[in-house]
């Protein structure tokens, strides 16, 4: 793949406001895990293998496991995640393909019985920025490091 533009470089004052507004959503207080599984599961829905490359990594530092980090795309079928952890991957999706589905009831519902209106918000604002991030990266075609992780 051959990156069509570094958008930091085209336009270093809009892309530095967003990446501030970017870290600033990160400070809202979510726990860091949660965070990072919604930005890895936004990322697999986007075909972004820059994000998938970072999130991931942050996530392993952080402490989280590769069996949860493996399982991510099949949250529903698995024990391993939590209830409020269930509920942040449905709305992430949920907002990820909003033309298809429109945010439905029974999603927000879920949401709503774990995160308060608060955190609501802040959960969607990651969504919004994670969005964001994998929309400039696969369209720009942002290329992950590539080196010493270099698969078969």
């Amino acid at each position: 793949m051959k990156p069509r533009l570094n958008p930091f470089t085209a336009a270093p004052a809009a892309m530095g406001a967003w990446r501030e507004w970017g870290q600033s959503i990160l400070r809202s207080g979510l726990e860091e895990s949660l965070v990072r599984l919604v930005e890895i599961r936004a990322s697999q829905i986007n075909g972004c293998a820059a994000c998938l490359y970072m999130h991931t990594a942050e996530a392993r530092q952080q402490g989280e496991t590769e069996e949860r980090l493996y399982l991510v795309d099949a949250w529903r079928e698995s024990p391993l995640y939590s209830d409020r952890e269930r509920a942040a991957l449905a709305w992430t999706e949920a907002l990820t393909l909003i033309s298809e589905t429109r945010a439905p009831d029974d999603v927000y519902e879920a949401l709503r019985a774990q995160f308060s209106e608060e955190e609501q918000v802040k959960l969607t604002l990651v969504i919004v920025a994670i969005n964001g991030w994998n929309r400039l990266n696969v369209g720009f075609r942002t290329v992950h490091p590539v080196g010493a992780r270099k698969g078969a």
